[in-house]
């Protein structure tokens, strides 16, 4: 197997924090910036796998500086530079405790609730006679909490304000944001033959501002299928270039999170194929060869490039 990065634990100048998050090392450096990691951890279910992948912290990193570099023209976002091929610069936020999940076709939860009946979620109707993978009319916003732990709740646009989560104001501009993102990717997918089905997105506030902070559209927060499978599904589930074939494997081999639940243990092989479809949508969708490190010490590799980063921040 290929060198993994599954933990890091560094001691930079000027750090006063470090959090390990599922996937993401994040390092406050002089209470102003953050460096964020990207492991090769990988996670399902909230939970994370016992074992990494292969180049996916690579693949999550570039994949979401390629996004954030690509929207910036719509709204600020928290990125100043990328030093390594796994680890982010960029500024500390204030972000707010909400995710912004933008839909534009019946399918994951928002099937699930509309299988049980419901014609509503999150304060966003659904109009009768809709199928599994039929798009909406427009896409719809169902936002969620931002949970520290545990599963992230639905949650409607007046709880948001009146829990004290956003204003008003602020929401609706996040709505606004995320919308015009959302608009984005989708044109940006369909050139590439993919069609961007849903994502989420998260907001920050720096110096008063609303900004565009963690990752947008990359294969842990976004959902894509072929475009021209979609087209011509007939009644056959689409091909999709997402997650949810990890979440597939998953549940064929008897685990779906539920408690008592024991994970199957991950072959070489699997690890590999999990692997080489992130590789295969960083490819697919921004046109661009996957370029493998050839350096075996990573965590070594990342401190000297970070190292001469934040060296040069003020």
């Amino acid at each position: 197997m290929l060198p993994t990065l599954e933990n890091t634990e560094y001691n930079f100048d000027d750090q006063t924090g470090l959090y390990h998050g599922k996937v993401r090392d994040v390092y406050t450096i002089k209470d102003k910036y953050l460096l964020s990691v990207a492991t090769d951890r990988i996670s399902a279910f909230d939970r994370i796998l016992p074992r990494p992948i292969p180049h996916k912290g690579q693949v999550l990193n570039q994949m979401a500086a390629y996004f954030l570099e690509a929207t910036k023209g719509i709204a600020p976002n928290w990125l100043i530079n990328v030093p390594d091929e796994n680890a982010s610069l960029g500024y500390r936020c204030e972000p707010f405790k909400v995710e912004l999940v933008v839909r534009g076709m019946l399918v994951g939860h928002a099937w699930r609730e509309y299988k049980a009946g419901k014609r509503e979620i999150c304060g966003q109707s659904m109009v009768d006679g809709l199928s599994e993978y039929d798009l909406f009319a427009e896409p719809i916003i169902t936002p969620t909490t931002k949970a520290s732990a545990g599963h992230d709740e639905d949650i409607t646009a007046e709880e948001i304000v009146d829990s004290g989560l956003a204003t008003q104001e602020q929401f609706e501009k996040m709505c606004d944001i995320g919308l015009k993102l959302f608009d984005k990717g989708q044109t940006m997918a369909k050139e590439k033959g993919l069609l961007l089905a849903d994502t989420k997105y998260e907001f920050g506030l720096l110096d008063g501002k609303i900004i565009v902070i963690d990752e947008i559209h990359t294969p842990d927060s976004s959902r894509y299928f072929y475009l021209e499978s979609y087209e011509n599904r007939q009644n056959q589930p689409p091909k999709h270039l997402s997650k949810e074939f990890l979440r597939n494997w998953l549940m064929e081999n008897g685990f779906s999170g539920h408690q008592g639940q024991n994970m199957p243990e991950m072959t070489d092989q699997v690890a590999n194929d999990i692997s080489n479809r992130y590789i295969e949508l960083y490819e697919q969708i921004t046109g661009q060869g996957f370029k493998k490190p050839k350096e075996v010490d990573i965590v070594a590799r990342i401190k000297d490039n970070v190292d001469k980063a934040i060296g040069g921040l003020a």
